[in-house]
């Protein structure tokens, strides 16, 4: 779990940001921050990031503690469940292809759809941002979401 003593996970902020950056041409946050301020500040922060790994069927290896909440799961939850486990089973296609979509534009912006939590609380998500994670090299490192907005369903 993020906390001082791993640096709130630092480098693996700073793949988010720099990710997000190299997309969209805008900062998530102020770019002066340090990376080990800005995973201090994000994993406090009012709104959802998540991550999930590269691979077939991915874990989040991310999550603030807003996201944590809104899934309703603890760190150690979270990072043993697969990401597609984010969407209920007749909405599994439909989050496929947004990510693919991502991985072929490099992010997607403005995304809205309907999620679930670990207790099957239903929650519709708007104007989410979605984006490929890069790692240092260049390789692919997984993908992120960025949402402030959410309501139950």
């Amino acid at each position: 779990m993020p906390s001082e003593e791993n640096a709130y996970l630092a480098e693996h902020v700073a793949i988010l940001r720099r990710s997000y950056r190299h997309w969209t041409r805008r900062d998530l946050i102020d770019p002066h921050l340090t990376d080990a301020e800005a995973a201090r500040y994000l994993f406090h922060a009012p709104f959802v990031l998540v991550s999930h790994a590269a691979g077939e069927d991915p874990l989040f290896n991310y999550a603030n503690r807003t996201a944590l909440s809104l899934f309703g799961m603890s760190w150690e939850e979270i990072t043993a469940c697969p990401s597609r486990l984010s969407a209920e089973r007749a909405n599994q296609e439909a989050r496929e292809r947004l990510l693919s979509e991502v991985a072929a534009r490099g992010y997607v912006g403005d995304y809205h759809g309907v999620r679930i939590g670990r207790h099957g609380r239903r929650f519709e998500i708007e104007g989410a941002v979605i984006w490929s994670l890069l790692d240092a090299r260049g390789k692919d490192y997984g993908q992120a979401a960025y949402f402030e907005h959410w309501r139950w369903v």
